[in-house]
């Protein structure tokens, strides 16, 4: 199916990923970690983006958050692209595009999947064998939600506050969230809308998307239509 232009609502959580080209790692030392979250705190305030959850991986970055305009999300990343990227050339000597092409991302339903994509953000590591628990994993904000470090980059969901009244409440329920396995049919669901730039929820989600937006939110299928058959007037 054919990718369809970004789609972006404000007060929406976004799923978004970017890839470093070919790959290659965009991440090479703990400095090159921190640069970038720093830089991300300055662009999520600058164009008020709030950031619920992240994940840096050697090769790629995963983000949830959500802009309070329909602008804020790109020129955000535009701004990471035009700091980041000259800031790691510099430093490794090397010369061209950083990034496989544009960011990818997927609206969030956030009452059905903010939750399991916030845990699937942060799992990534543990997923990707660089881990054996979260909690070890430096560079994403499990820490956060599980109340082991304070990261004054995350900006909580309701979602998140609804998991009890006291941050202790919320905290161990987000820890038991995560020591349940995800189910391999919802990692690929989760990985699928965001690669293929899909809302993620369910179909009623998505069609009230479609009534708000005012356009399509997923591809049409493909083929040509369905030619009518008409029907013949027999002979007088």
């Amino acid at each position: 199916m054919a990718r369809l232009p970004r789609f972006v609502l404000p007060n929406q959580p976004h799923h978004i990923i970017q890839t470093g080209n070919n790959n290659q790692p965009v991440f090479q030392d703990e400095d090159d970690y921190r640069e970038f979250l720093a830089m991300l705190k300055t662009a999520a305030k600058q164009f008020k983006v709030a950031i619920h959850a992240y994940c840096l991986m050697p090769n790629h970055v995963h983000l949830l958050a959500s802009p309070s305009d329909g602008e804020g999300l790109a020129r955000m990343m535009q701004w990471m692209g035009r700091k980041y990227v000259p800031y790691f050339n510099s430093k490794y000597g090397r010369t061209g595009t950083l990034w496989a092409g544009r960011y990818k991302t997927s609206v969030v339903d956030p009452d059905e999947y903010f939750l399991p994509c916030s845990l699937y953000v942060e799992l990534n590591p543990v997923r990707s064998g660089a881990a054996h628990t979260p909690q070890e994993y430096p560079w994403t904000s499990f820490n956060h939600h599980i109340g082991t470090r304070q990261d004054t980059l995350i900006t909580d969901h309701p979602r998140y506050w609804s998991l009890g009244n006291t941050p202790f409440q919320r905290e161990a329920a987000y820890t038991q969230l995560a020591d349940k396995p995800q189910s391999r049919k919802e990692l690929e669901f989760i990985s699928a809308a965001v690669l293929k730039g899909w809302p993620l929820g369910s179909d009623t989600f998505k069609r009230t998307l479609e009534q708000r937006a005012k356009r399509q939110v997923l591809p049409a299928k493909r083929g040509r239509p369905r030619k009518m058959t008409v029907a013949t007037q027999p002979d007088r």
